[in-house]
């Protein structure tokens, strides 16, 4: 499997030359798992769209497809430098990306975004990002689940979402988790009138 051919039309989103190559060393030792099970463990917190085999990398498509068309509107784009956008992009597509844990377990990890986040700075001699991108990405990402940041079987809290880039990546991972919406794949890409 390659890893990188399953985001090629997200990786092509991102501007910045030596971003988007981070983009995909970060894709790259995504564990293999990520690339096939569903977003939730349940079935109930994701839409059909997110749930069976690559149901998770569907659903980062989609929460990455809701940050690229927002950003790419007035209202958005304003608010953030070219660079930003890149980083919260970049943010959105691998949020989940231990969401069963490093090593696969069988349920979701309360603290995937911990995960998720640490790795990225435990990782940090595997990219060209600065200290400061790294921590952007590490705390738009392990603020990624708003108000739903504590667990009665967990002792962890996550972080609550404060900046305006960590609002925006919890917005469009929200969004994309709702079970009202209905987005078609065909041959793993969201099927529309005109491709990014």
């Amino acid at each position: 499997m390659n890893k990188i051919d399953c985001f090629k039309k997200e990786i092509n989103c991102i501007k910045d030359e030596r971003l988007k190559d981070n983009l995909k060393r970060i894709i790259e030792l995504l564990p293999d798992y990520f690339f096939h099970i569903q977003a939730s463990s349940s079935g109930k917190y994701h839409p059909d769209y997110a749930l069976g085999e690559k149901g998770l990398v569907r659903h980062s498509k989609v929460a990455f497809r809701i940050g690229y068309e927002l950003l790419n509107t007035k209202t958005f784009s304003e608010d953030f430098t070219s660079k930003e956008i890149d980083l919260i992009l970049m943010s959105i597509l691998v949020h989940d990306g231990l969401k069963h844990g490093l090593i696969e377990e069988q349920y979701t990890r309360f603290d995937h975004p911990l995960l998720m986040a640490n790795f990225l700075t435990n990782n940090k001699d595997k990219f060209t990002l600065s200290e400061e991108e790294i921590k952007f990405m590490s705390e738009s990402i392990s603020s990624h689940m708003g108000q739903w940041n504590t667990d009665r079987k967990s002792s962890v809290v996550l972080p609550l979402p404060t900046t305006k880039y960590q609002k925006f990546v919890h917005l469009c991972d929200y969004l994309s988790s709702r079970k009202f919406m209905n987005v078609k794949f065909v041959d793993g890409e969201i099927v529309e009138r005109e491709c990014i």
